[in-house]
């Protein structure tokens, strides 16, 4: 990650200085079995409370690797779960005002478990399946407040509108 300020011109003439966080590209993976997903749990520091979210990351070391490769990396780094089938549900932009980093979102299916295996930063995190409902309930009510992850899950349920 770098943040930087950009000196600019604005329509009408006048300069002002834009900051940017430049994070790399992200993969978000939905784990779906039947009618529950897969959720992981993990403090996140700069909000100072844990977080139910969907799998997700970036490649280690700002490497140019395939979003579906990330994907599937995430999906068993962080929960143990290997996907046969894994389909692009679309793409997201974190926060276009100020960072430059932008997601792909996946649906992982046909899942095997395995061990997860972690990176040391998330060594504090846990895994719980939840019916869908039972997720739009806690979307609703604020027990998922990620983003990414509320946004994917409108993916998700566009996608098999389809």
């Amino acid at each position: 990650m770098t943040v930087r300020e950009d000196a600019i011109r604005r329509a009408d003439g006048s300069e002002g200085i834009y900051g940017v966080v430049d994070k790399p590209t992200y993969a978000l993976i939905i784990p779906l079995d039947g009618e529950r997903v897969l959720l992981v749990d993990q403090f996140r520091y700069p909000v100072g409370e844990r977080r139910w979210e969907f799998p997700q990351g970036t490649a280690p070391g700002l490497a140019e690797v395939p979003p579906t490769e990330v994907a599937r990396r995430e999906l068993r780094e962080e929960t143990g779960l290997r996907a046969e089938t894994v389909t692009e549900l679309g793409r997201l932009e974190v926060a276009p005002g100020m960072s430059s980093q932008r997601g792909h979102v996946y649906l992982a299916t046909d899942l095997t478990e395995g061990a997860p295996e972690r990176e040391i930063e998330e060594q504090d995190m846990t895994t719980a399946w939840f019916a869908r409902a039972d997720v739009e309930k806690m979307i609703a009510t604020g027990g998922i407040t990620d983003a990414q992850t509320v946004a994917a899950y409108t993916l998700l349920l566009l996608h098999e509108r389809r």
